[in-house]
């Protein structure tokens, strides 16, 4: 099962079992523990998850945070935990001291719905104030889910985590920061916008009548943007199925009574918008293009069947990249999960390169 499946199963059992959770240690045994365990971790092996880890903080002695992920003896991740109807608005100052006296590189502070990841960005040794990352398990972003694959054993590397950690956490307080100026745009906000389209005196009366202005006219925008992109994604699809219809693939010598029975899954979809993100700095996004076909899901470049960039087979059993040489035969690579696609970012461009 692939890490998302894994993710996506775990947050439907935690939605059935949270409302009759009412202890912390009911909660750790029920969601916290399992999560770590989906994780890869051995959760029942003290030399890896390690509970009631001791942390002596100054004098005070014999302090515990509730887990802490061990390699080689020593401390990784230390992990506080709350029970499922605690709140999480404020971090936890014992997860907060005990960072500081141990070589973790991160802290999770957790109530089994929320995790709420931490590292030192802003000052070495001393546990930011702010998370990095935050995950709700009951309603997780699909664009959390390499974040949170990072941490799993198979793939933990705290260098490669670290070094994205601070664009999530600035990217994080971006994306609140700009929210918030939706729902209320602050005066500063106002006065951003008045600098490029009102030539007067940006008097408070001025300022105040603009606001609820500037407010429609950023909503509107993004619902636009938002609509036009649905109609082009709608569009895509409508000249995507006459085309299906019309070219069959004939690598694979399909009929084509057979092409109305083509379904382009939501996973074939999500590879293949990874890919043109990996291609994005070398050709436009919209010249990369995709037919499916019974077998296998084709990403050419121009919508040329003779300029395939690639060829992903995703199904329950089998997950492979067969990508073009330079005969077009093709050469095969086997897939964990459409996340490994990332791995192949360089050969993916030295075959586009080729069209160019």
């Amino acid at each position: 099962m692939d890490f998302i499946d894994q993710v996506k199963q775990f947050s439907k059992r935690v939605e059935s079992v949270k409302d009759g959770i009412t202890t912390e240690e009911a909660t750790k045994m029920s969601i916290i523990v399992p999560f770590f365990a989906m994780l890869g971790y051995d959760v029942f092996n003290p030399d890896e998850f390690l509970p009631e880890f001791t942390a002596d903080v100054g004098i005070k002695k014999g302090e515990k945070v509730d887990y802490a992920i061990l390699k080689d003896g020593q401390p990784m991740i230390l992990i506080e935990a709350k029970w499922c109807g605690e709140k999480l608005d404020k971090h936890d100052s014992q997860l907060y001291r005990y960072f500081g006296t141990t070589k973790a590189k991160f802290a999770i502070l957790t109530n089994g719905l929320i995790y709420k990841f931490f590292t030192d960005l802003d000052e070495p040794n001393k546990m930011d104030e702010k998370p990095f990352l935050t995950i709700d398990i009951l309603n997780i972003k699909d664009n959390q889910i390499p974040e949170l694959k990072k941490f799993t054993k198979s793939s933990f590397d705290i260098e490669s985590i670290f070094d994205t950690a601070s664009e999530l956490k600035y990217s994080n307080e971006f994306k609140a920061f700009l929210a918030k100026e939706l729902q209320e745009p602050t005066d500063d906000f106002v006065k951003l916008f008045l600098s490029n389209v009102y030539s007067g005196v940006k008097t408070q009366n001025v300022i105040d009548k603009f606001r609820p202005i500037l407010k429609k006219a950023l909503n509107n925008y993004i619902s636009e943007l938002m609509s036009d992109k649905i109609k082009s994604a709608l569009s895509g699809d409508e000249i995507q199925t006459e085309q299906q219809n019309i070219e069959v693939d004939t690598t694979e010598n399909e009929e084509p009574s057979k092409t109305k029975n083509i379904v382009t899954t939501d996973e074939e979809l999500e590879a293949y918008f990874i890919i043109k993100n990996l291609l994005k700095d070398t050709v436009s996004m919209e010249e990369i293009t995709y037919r499916d076909t019974l077998n296998y899901i084709n990403v050419l470049y121009k919508d040329n069947g003779r300029k395939w960039i690639c060829r992903l087979v995703l199904t329950d059993n089998k997950k492979e990249l067969l990508l073009p040489d330079e005969n077009k035969n093709s050469i095969k690579y086997t897939l964990n999960n459409i996340y490994d696609l990332e791995n192949y970012k360089e050969q993916l461009i030295e075959v586009l390169n080729r069209y160019l």
